[in-house]
């Protein structure tokens, strides 16, 4: 396939770091042309011309025929918006930066067209939702969230991943679904927005603690107890915000959590890993270090606890170290001097 030839596209990727790259890869297929969209048109030239992204990807092989496009050109753009007028949107820039890039995508946006939003995160600066942004940059659209247990390196390699889609009609994501769903990628769909949001954000903030105990050398037994009783305060914050318990207990709330607390392939718990050895917030916040959504997202769900009274000390925690209020050591300190309390007093 080539730009020039017409060809009708059942998905559009909004973002080339590694999970849009995996995902492109992933949903990219004879019966389902996808196209990868790239901020600039040095990045989309390298993948067009190596088949690979080396900077987010090394290493594995994109298909051919998946085009690579530049949001910088504009005329490429329409097109490539236009031609595929019930197209899937898949949007997988960051948590911070989706409410800009979705305003660079709005003129091209055609009304039949959903958008999926996949980053894990909220807005520092307004706590919301990145549903609730999209409300605000792209109105009365079709949306979806995607959110579970998933590393773009399983995605890419084709290996079985489940996730849950949701928005807010059951019937409409069930549709959303089988365009999406393949062979080795099965999404569960839900109607739960709001928890499917807020599972995926908040275990952000609750791996870097993970990694930051491991870092540490502070033992299984600490990050048995920081999993348990993160996974408490998540939940106590969703319900708060409107979210269901069964969501949070599933793969976009539990299933996430513990895999993303659980290995360094987790950037979050690898970002916490290395605060946890010494490293500077200031240098692991470079912009070509890995990227950690959970660094951003501590202080906004913070906030969000203070105003809908509910106590967050890990998140506190995490929030106090990435905006250098208080040392590694100082926060590990502060939460093992906690009054004691029964544990039926502190659950979900």
């Amino acid at each position: 396939m080539t730009e020039a030839d017409g060809t009708k596209l059942d998905t559009i990727v909004v973002g080339a770091g590694a999970w849009g790259t995996a995902l492109a890869i992933m949903l990219h297929g004879p019966d389902s042309p996808t196209a990868l969209v790239a901020r600039s048109e040095e990045k989309a030239g390298s993948i067009n011309d190596l088949h690979e992204n080396a900077d987010y990807l090394p290493e594995i092989r994109l298909p051919e025929s998946l085009i690579a496009y530049s949001l910088e050109r504009d005329d490429a753009m329409r097109r490539v918006f236009a031609r595929s007028p019930n197209a899937v949107i898949v949007l997988a820039a960051p948590a911070q930066a989706t409410r800009a890039t979705l305003g660079q995508i709005q003129p091209y946006l055609q009304a039949d067209q959903t958008l999926i939003l996949t980053a894990k995160g909220l807005e520092r600066d307004t706590g919301k939702r990145l549903t609730e942004v999209a409300g605000e940059e792209v109105p009365r659209r079709t949306l979806a969230v995607l959110s579970g247990p998933s590393f773009a390196h399983d995605v890419a390699r084709g290996l079985p991943t489940a996730v849950t889609l949701a928005s807010q009609s059951i019937t409409e994501t069930e549709q959303i679904a089988a365009r999406i769903q393949r062979p080795m990628f099965r999404p569960y769909v839900s109607d739960d927005i709001i928890g499917v949001q807020l599972g995926g954000a908040l275990k952000n903030v609750l791996a870097i603690a993970a990694g930051v105990i491991a870092g540490k050398g502070l033992g299984e037994s600490a990050k048995a107890a920081l999993i348990s009783r993160g996974f408490a305060e998540l939940s106590r914050l969703s319900i708060a915000l409107g979210a269901r318990p069964e969501t949070l207990s599933g793969l976009s709330g539990l299933g996430d959590l513990v895999l993303t607390c659980s290995t360094a392939g987790s950037r979050n718990f690898h970002f916490g890993e290395r605060l946890g050895q010494g490293e500077t917030v200031s240098r692991l916040m470079e912009s070509k270090q890995p990227l950690a959504e959970g660094a951003k997202t501590a202080t906004a769900a913070l906030a969000l606890g203070y105003d809908h009274g509910v106590d967050l000390p890990i998140t506190a925690a995490v929030a106090a170290i990435v905006e250098g209020e208080c040392t590694v050591d100082d926060v590990i300190a502060q939460l093992m001097a906690r009054p004691l309390k029964r544990e039926s007093e502190t659950r979900i």
